[in-house]
């Protein structure tokens, strides 16, 4: 009796360290994600843009896109940033989707603003403008050209 008294307690503990293993593997992965904040942008479309691509500040990388959620009722795109915590970003700033060259990969760019307020997680950019594709700025050119 003696024996499977130690055994069981012998078992519990193992159980107990497992579980405390566990606990701190999955606190040290929240603190590592916690080095980003998730910002959000809405554009009218996102023209060639795609989850992963960087987010700059001043040609500077200091995020990268997350996700793209459609807005039904508006038609926007809603395009989820995640952008290191420790860049200030002013309130007022502007988002654009800039391309890399001119036949490259695109990405989305922060233009600060001059506000003293920062954007927060969870905050979204309202202030956005899309790029023309490459289609689209050869028909301006072509309608600019025929007046």
């Amino acid at each position: 009796m003696k024996y499977s008294l130690i055994e069981t307690l012998m078992g519990f503990s193992v159980i107990i360290v497992a579980i405390l293993f566990l606990l701190f593997g999955f606190s040290l992965e929240k603190n590592i994600n916690s080095k980003n904040i998730s910002i959000s942008a809405i554009f009218e479309n996102v023209n060639g843009l795609s989850v992963g691509d960087k987010v700059k500040i001043s040609g500077i990388t200091v995020g990268k896109i997350r996700n793209f959620e459609l807005e039904k009722d508006e038609f926007e795109v809603m395009v989820e940033l995640e952008v290191d915590k420790n860049i200030s970003i002013p309130d007022d700033s502007t988002a654009k989707i800039s391309s890399s060259s001119l036949f490259g990969g695109k990405f989305l760019e922060i233009v600060p603003g001059s506000s003293e307020i920062f954007l927060k997680n969870k905050s979204v950019i309202y202030d956005t403008q899309t790029s023309l594709s490459f289609t689209d700025m050869i028909g301006k050119m072509i309608m600019s050209s025929g007046k």
